[in-house]
């Protein structure tokens, strides 16, 4: 047998003619991509003025315009809360006649206007009855089970509570919402 082989190998090497069979050849390509993290941002509506009271009227309410918050961390069950908080409300030297505090100012979310993508959207205060006065810093609206891109819309409502002994005057203060993930 080793006669026969090696005959075969050496007419195969001077004629150039020894086909090998080779086995297919199944050749992939590893492919990879990179999807990144965007931004968790909130935005608010820009500075309003809420209406007119006449001095010693109990309270004035009016809405504060679209809330939004747009999640594109691409997060894999995350979440997110949004905050709101208020300054107190002054006018003229903000003595304490000019000064209307800040937990006389009442918020409530309301209900979503708008939610897209994948997260338990839940309201801080769905209802006016749910409404909290801003003494301290309040959730106003969170996310819970967010999986990839996500957008809720709000419009909130405030209620100013008016002392009566503030006096007549324009009084600004800041409300602000923020938002925080994980």
């Amino acid at each position: 047998m080793r006669k026969r082989l090696a005959l075969v190998l050496s007419v195969a090497a001077a004629t150039g003619s020894l086909v090998l069979a080779a086995a297919p050849a199944d050749a992939g390509q590893g492919v990879t991509f990179d999807v990144t993290a965007g931004l968790l941002t909130i935005s608010q509506p820009a500075d309003k003025a809420l209406g007119t009271a006449a001095a010693g009227t109990a309270t004035l309410s009016a809405t504060l315009g679209t809330v939004t918050v747009t999640d594109g961390r691409g997060a894999l069950a995350g979440t997110w809360t949004a905050t709101v908080a208020s300054t107190n409300f002054t006018t003229g030297l903000a003595s304490t006649e000019e000064t209307i505090l800040k937990d006389s100012i009442d918020y409530w979310s309301g209900l979503a206007t708008s939610t897209s993508g994948t997260a338990v959207f839940v309201p801080g205060q769905p209802l006016v009855v749910n409404k909290q006065a801003l003494s301290v810093s309040r959730t106003a609206y969170s996310a819970t089970g967010v999986v990839g891109v996500n957008q809720a819309s709000w419009v909130p409502t405030v209620v100013v509570n008016i002392p009566a002994q503030a006096v007549a005057g324009t009084y600004s203060g800041t409300i602000t919402h923020s938002v925080t993930g994980a």
